[in-house]
C-alpha cells in the first residue's frame, strides 16, 4: 500500500468513526424537560462541566448539534433543546406563544433547571435570534454568545430596509406569514435538506411530533413585516464576547447583514466565513464548527482577548 493509498484509509477511518460516534450520541445522551412557565422544554444532555445551552432554528431539533455536543462534551456540560412547537416539547396554541419574549424565558428556565446562573448560549437560525435576544435581555446570564447563520437582529432588520436582494430573498418568510402556510408542510418536506440518510429518517420522525403551525409561528410572531423599516436608535449592548459563523452559501440570509455587528457589542467578535457552507453551517462544516468552538472556549476560559 502506497502513501497516498494509507493516508486515504486513515482519513476515510476516522470520517466513519466520527460518524459513529455522532450516531452513537442518541444512545448516550440523557433526555429531560424543563418547565417554563407550564410549558415543557425538553432537552438532550452530554458531559459535565459549564453549561453550553444549545438553540436551534427552522426546520430543525436538538439533533442537529450532535456533532458540537461530542466536541464539547469532555469540557462542558451540553444540553441541546427542542425549541417550544418542536418534536417532544410542548406546542402552545396561537401565534402569542411564540412571541420572543417567551422563547427568551425558555432558555432561563432551562438553566435554571440545572440550577446554573449563566450559561454559554449558541443559536443556529431562530435559535441564534433568540440567543442574541437573549444576551441582550440578560446579560449576567449569558457568560458567552455563539452565533451561527443569524445576523444581529439590527442589521436583519437594516438589510431588509435599504437592501433589495435580501428583500428578494426574504419572500419565504412573507409566505410563511400567511394564513394557512403551514398546510402546504410536511415532514418529509422539510427533512429535505438533510444530507445524512440516517438522519433524515430521525429528521421525519422527530418532525412527525412537531406542530407545523407553531414552527411558523415564529415567523408570524417575530419577522419583520413589511413595510421594512430601518431600526431606530440603538439595542442594549451585548457584554459576552461574541463568536459568529457564516456559511456564504446561505441564500436566505445574505452576508451584509453582518457589517458592523461590532457597534453593537462591548466585548471581542471572533467571526468565521463558511464559503463553501450553506445555512446550516453546524452540519455543512460539522468539523470546523466544532473545532473551532472547542478552541474559542478554551481561550475565553483562559482569560481570552484581554491583555
Amino acid at each position: 500500500m502506497n502513501k497516498a493509498t494509507l493516508l486515504s484509509a486513515m482519513l476515510l477511518a476516522l470520517l466513519v468513526c466520527t460518524t459513529a460516534r455522532s450516531e452513537d450520541l442518541l444512545g448516550r445522551v440523557k433526555h429531560g424537560y424543563a418547565d417554563s412557565g407550564g410549558v415543557k422544554i425538553h432537552y438532550a444532555a452530554l458531559g459535565e462541566g459549564p453549561l453550553v445551552v444549545m438553540l436551534h432554528g427552522f426546520p430543525d431539533y436538538w439533533y442537529t448539534w450532535r456533532h458540537q455536543m461530542e466536541a464539547l462534551s469532555s469540557s462542558h456540560q451540553v444540553v441541546a433543546i427542542d425549541m417550544r412547537g418542536y418534536n417532544r416539547s410542548d406546542k402552545p396554541a396561537g401565534v402569542e406563544s411564540y412571541k420572543m419574549t417567551h422563547l427568551v424565558s425558555d432558555v432561563r428556565a432551562v438553566i435554571g433547571h440545572f440550577k446554573k446562573e449563566k450559561a454559554t448560549i449558541v443559536g443556529h437560525d431562530w435559535g441564534g435570534a433568540v440567543a442574541w435576544n437573549f444576551a441582550m435581555r440578560y446579560p449576567k446570564a449569558c457568560d458567552k454568545l455563539i452565533i451561527l447563520n443569524l445576523p444581529h437582529p439590527w442589521g436583519l432588520a437594516r438589510e431588509l430596509a435599504n437592501n433589495p436582494d435580501q428583500q428578494k430573498n426574504s419572500q419565504y418568510a412573507r409566505n410563511f406569514q400567511k394564513p394557512g402556510a403551514h398546510e402546504k408542510l410536511s415532514a418529509r418536506g422539510l427533512s429535505g435538506w438533510v444530507k445524512n440518510k440516517a438522519a433524515k429518517e430521525k429528521y421525519r420522525e422527530a418532525f412527525e411530533r412537531s406542530d407545523f403551525e407553531a414552527m411558523l409561528n415564529y415567523y408570524k410572531a417575530n419577522y419583520p413585516r413589511e413595510p421594512y423599516k430601518a431600526p431606530e436608535g440603538a439595542p442594549p449592548k451585548v457584554e459576552a464576547p461574541v463568536l459568529m459563523f457564516h456559511g456564504l452559501k446561505d441564500w436566505a440570509l445574505l452576508p451584509g447583514a453582518l457589517n458592523d455587528t461590532w457597534r453593537w457589542l462591548e466585548k471581542d467578535l471572533t467571526l468565521v466565513t463558511v464559503p463553501n457552507s450553506g445555512h446550516f453551517v453546524q452540519q455543512d462544516a460539522a468539523a470546523t464548527v466544532s473545532k473551532t468552538m472547542r478552541s474559542w472556549l478554551k481561550l475565553q476560559e483562559a482569560g481570552g482577548s484581554q491583555p
